[in-house]
């Protein structure tokens, strides 16, 4: 197959490491064009998401131009040999091609079942077709993949009361206050996490959404379909006085909450306790508040034990996901090794056209006293034998494509053909 994937994520990176990979959507862009020169590299899918950064490559030398790749990663990332190389997986082939369809399927999320990351998978290929990054085999992956998805959410009960990143946040948040009865959350950010996390609050009582967010009109938009309150982003420090729980989910490049703007709102609060949940990747609250008395902190990665907590629930459904992944793995690879035989069938069909045609040419003599109807009917017979006698031939071929040792029989087939005549 000739496919490459290498990346990173929750399970194999900290969070400190996956923010020095995340990239802004034109640093992805920029970050795809970049990559296709690297010489062998046929096409590519560039996904970056909060919790992983995925290379997907097709390439005509994989050992090459996996060299290649980690070397762009390990310049992008700043990162350590010792780092990548803890922390850097990489999949070949079928194993790539399984990869992709367990995260498309959400089945490598760090909340399993969530329906975000199918979203984000299909943004990265958008931007790649845009951008003319793929070709046959990878459009041919990623369109399977998207019906893989489809088969695992319609099929298990995988995405059952469906929970996200946002939905763990508001759990960890209930969990703290045993209830969010009369409680007063303020959501910065009011991207698609932060949609997430109001839904989840609301179905949870929660008393009083405030929403911060750079551009205030947006801020003003989601208050009102969410019936909360816009507040202005300058005013952050003011807001921290009246409020017990921060979700933080925003795209910007550094801490938008410091550790002083934390420190300052509580004198002003009686030091009533502050639960700050960061969700953002790179980190939007400064770690160093979380050391101030009553704050507590959360980051993405502390909200494994109730991701984990979701995985052991879901543990039966999640081996039905399993199968039918493995069914499609089988699917896409019969698919892609008949393409290896494609090429002889049509070479085997062309050279016997070619001979019909040129006995039919030498008998032109003898025919031209017939009818026109009578020289169609022998045209049609001599095709007729033709494909019977190339039938068996032809679908035994396609059989044996089922498996990895067809490339044999293609060889002596073209051989005894004389086909590369």
């Amino acid at each position: 197959m000739n496919l490459i994937l290498l990346g990173m994520n929750h399970k194999t990176a900290p969070l400190d490491i996956r923010e020095r990979l995340s990239i802004s959507c034109e640093e992805g862009i920029r970050s795809l064009r970049e990559l296709m020169h690297i010489p062998g590299i046929e096409g590519m899918i560039y996904l970056s998401t909060c919790n992983r950064v995925e290379v997907l490559a097709q390439t005509t030398d994989t050992q090459e131009a996996a060299e290649q790749l980690k070397s762009f990663i390990f310049g992008h990332g700043n990162l350590s040999r010792e780092e990548m190389n803890r922390c850097l997986y990489m999949y070949r082939d079928d194993e790539a091609v399984r990869h992709l369809f367990r995260v498309t399927s959400s089945l490598d999320s760090l909340v399993m079942g969530e329906p975000q990351i199918l979203g984000q998978v299909k943004d990265a290929y958008r931007q790649a077709v845009e951008n003319q990054t793929t070709g046959i085999i990878l459009n041919k992956i990623l369109h399977h993949a998207f019906r893989v998805a489809k088969r695992v959410r319609t099929e298990t009960g995988i995405a059952a009361n469906a929970v996200s990143v946002s939905f763990a946040a508001v759990e960890l948040a209930k969990k703290i206050f045993g209830g969010l009865k009369g409680k007063t959350v303020l959501l910065i950010g009011a991207g698609e996490m932060s949609e997430l996390a109001a839904r989840h609050l609301i179905s949870q009582g929660i008393d009083q959404i405030l929403i911060a967010n750079r551009t205030y009109a947006r801020a003003m938009q989601m208050a009102e379909e969410f019936h909360g309150t816009a507040v202005a982003f300058d005013h952050l420090e003011e807001t921290l006085r009246n409020v017990d729980i921060v979700i933080s989910s925003t795209g910007a490049p550094g801490y938008v909450i410091t550790a002083g703007m934390v420190s300052t709102a509580l004198h002003r609060r009686k030091n009533r306790f502050l639960f700050l949940i960061d969700i953002a990747v790179p980190r939007d609250i400064d770690p160093a508040a979380g050391d101030i008395d009553n704050v507590f902190l959360y980051n993405i990665d502390n909200l494994q034990d109730i991701v984990d907590g979701n995985i052991k629930n879901r543990g039966q459904e999640a081996e039905k996901a399993e199968a039918i992944i493995e069914e499609e793995v089988m699917k896409y690879t019969r698919w892609h090794n008949t393409l290896e035989v494609v090429p002889t069938i049509v070479s085997l069909k062309g050279k016997a056209e070619g001979i019909v045609r040129g006995e039919l040419e030498k008998s032109f003599s003898w025919m031209q006293n017939m009818t026109s109807e009578e020289r169609k009917n022998i045209e049609i017979l001599v095709g007729s034998i033709m494909n019977k006698i190339l039938h068996d031939p032809i679908i035994s071929l396609k059989e044996e494509s089922q498996d990895y040792g067809v490339m044999a029989y293609v060889a002596a087939l073209r051989r005894l053909f004389k086909l590369e005549e």
